[in-house]
């Protein structure tokens, strides 16, 4: 019988059996939109969908992970025993998915053993041979950062029966002898402007499917939606523990340049963004990367379209005052972010963001003066060069800063653990000695066993030559707890809000420390008795505890949906169901 779909798409979540093995997941997800099971799916997920659905395939994205979060009594191997599909999609882009998106993979094998399952993602680029060899319920990684031409290519031979894997770009698969075989990775466009961030489409696609948590970007997108565009894939900088970096794209990617979308086109999905919903829009890349020309015709489009949503714009280096009056003059809700990492310059620059204080802190109050609307800044642990007393002195940082511009309540320091591991491909995991890194486990199968561990202290695979893992872990805490304090003397959370982070501090490092303790019981029935006591007692210790979740939000007016824009769409869609029955389409 022929599957309801060509392709499905299943975002897992971080660790598959989060609801049964609760932990202390660390204070990441603090200072990221999706929470600590890591539940938003890439946005390349959308283009990618797109693509197949205008080569008349008919595509599922579900997030897997939402669904389990959404529904304590959810049961996911069920659902997918009821989803049937030509090719399963599994996305492992970002490393800390690798314990659900291998769970996953195993009971999709299981349950439907003659349906091919495929990697994508950053991560799976990079593991790609070690994933064939060792992992029989993966048959296929589509490596690369664009992959949509090569996955119709992929999905025609699967439908087809046309089993001629050595003609598809950029894949690696099973050979007859069980070795992975490596096809060329020809498939690297020079622009984006064939890629799609199309929000149209995300919309028809949930209606046609009548799935909405399937399609839920993440959980508290509800309360807060954001959108996003994106300028490029790729990047010209080269942060040392960076998986997205130039050491990166040029090693597993094969790209010497970042690819970059035209600015027309980069505003124009900016304007589908705001017809749909008006909600902040992010531009993903920092628009100086090609130069100033690009920066300018971006700016330009934007102007010429009148975006009214709040935009922000990221940077990676301070750009100067003149830029920023022209994002004065074309956005008139315009946001600001840049990571200066340390407040220590030589820590700054061994991590690979050369820029000094002076710069940053001009930057700062050029944009304040010109009208930016919120400037946030992330700092983070776990850095080259960084010792303990260092991210205590990023505090202070901080409490200068907002003496110095925070008058006015527009100006947000963070700061975050590098959690739970170094990103692969970057230049720390491919030479961590020359970097002051001693890496603790870097196979796959290490990797996913330590996401199932009762604290995020056993996730890190890395110390430094500067901190230990304990270091790591509780000199983060303790400067979160600080930076609160600091937040809550400027004004910047509420009473309530920086009382309820102080708690959650407070009860998630003695949580860790109790775990620590158990994992010190060397007869093995014990300690396992009482790791498993600690994790029923875990509960709400893995957010607001450096900071509330509410700070990441951007300002903004009333949040809606354009019903009058949004409901032509959802009517076609009905129709289209019901006359042609949902999970049919042009080849169905």
């Amino acid at each position: 019988m022929k599957p309801k779909y060509d392709l499905v798409l299943v975002h897992a979540p971080s660790v598959y059996d989060f609801r049964k093995k609760p932990a202390v997941y660390g204070p990441i997800s603090d200072v990221i939109p999706p929470g600590p099971n890591f539940e938003m799916y890439p946005i390349g997920l959308i283009s990618i969908s797109e693509h197949l659905t205008k080569a008349g395939f008919e595509v599922r994205i579900i997030n897997l992970a939402m669904k389990m979060i959404n529904d304590s009594n959810f049961d996911p191997e069920k659902f997918l025993a009821g989803i049937d599909a030509a090719i399963f999609g599994i996305p492992l882009h970002w490393l800390p998915h690798v314990n659900g998106a291998a769970a996953v993979a195993k009971i999709l094998k299981k349950l439907h053993p003659d349906r091919p399952v495929a990697y994508g993602g950053f991560s799976a680029s990079f593991f790609h041979e070690e994933i064939i060899r060792e992992h029989p319920y993966v048959d296929f990684v589509m490596r690369g950062d664009s992959t949509e031409a090569p996955m119709v290519e992929l999905v025609e031979r699967v439908v087809s029966g046309k089993q001629s894997w050595g003609e598809v770009q950029n894949l690696t698969w099973r050979g007859s002898d069980g070795e992975p075989v490596v096809n060329e990775l020809d498939y690297r466009p020079d622009d984006l402007d064939h890629v799609f961030t199309n929000y149209e489409h995300a919309i028809r696609q949930t209606i046609r499917h009548m799935d909405f948590v399937g399609y839920q970007p993440f959980e508290s997108w509800k309360r807060y939606p954001i959108t996003a565009v994106f300028t490029c894939r790729g990047c010209i900088h080269n942060c040392r523990t960076c998986g997205g970096g130039a050491h990166f794209f040029h090693n597993t990617m094969g790209r010497d340049r970042p690819a970059y979308k035209s600015p027309k086109l980069v505003a124009q999905d900016m304007k589908t963004a705001e017809t749909y919903l008006s909600a902040p829009i992010f531009i993903i890349g920092d628009v100086l990367q090609l130069g100033e020309e690009y920066a300018r015709e971006l700016l330009a489009e934007i102007k010429r379209l009148k975006i009214k949503n709040e935009v922000i714009i990221e940077f990676f280096d301070p750009p100067d005052r003149k830029l920023l009056e022209m994002i004065a003059d074309a956005i008139p809700k315009f946001n600001i972010e840049i990571s200066p990492e340390s407040h220590d310059e030589e820590v700054r620059k061994a991590f690979g963001r050369p820029f000094d204080n002076a710069s940053l802190e001009r930057f700062i109050g050029d944009a304040l003066e010109l009208g930016c609307r919120r400037f946030d800044l992330f700092f983070m642990t776990g850095l080259p060069k960084q010792n303990a007393e260092s991210v205590l002195e990023t505090v202070d940082y901080c409490e200068e800063l907002l003496e110095k511009f925070g008058s006015d309540q527009r100006l947000y320091p963070f700061i975050s653990p590098l959690a739970p591991f170094v990103d692969p491909g970057s230049a720390v995991w491919e030479h961590p000695e020359k970097w002051g890194y001693k890496l603790l486990f870097t196979k796959l199968t290490d990797l996913a066993q330590a996401l199932e561990s009762p604290s995020w202290k056993y996730f890190l695979n890395y110390e430094t030559d500067w901190m230990t893992r304990d270091e790591i872990v509780y000199t983060t805490y303790e400067a979160g707890v600080r930076l609160n304090d600091v937040k809550a003397r400027y004004g910047l959370v509420g009473k309530a809000e920086a009382e309820l982070v102080r708690r959650k501090n407070t009860a998630a490092v003695e949580m860790m420390k109790r775990i620590d303790t158990a994992l010190e019981i060397e007869d093995e029935s014990e300690r396992e008795a009482e790791v498993a006591r600690l994790r029923n007692q875990i509960s709400d210790l893995d957010e607001s505890t450096v900071c509330d979740k509410s700070e990441l939000d951007w300002p903004t007016g009333f949040l809606k949906v354009n019903l009058f824009k949004v409901a032509p769409i959802v009517l076609s869609e009905l129709v289209r169901t019901i006359f042609k029955g949902p999970g049919r389409g042009r080849r169905g």
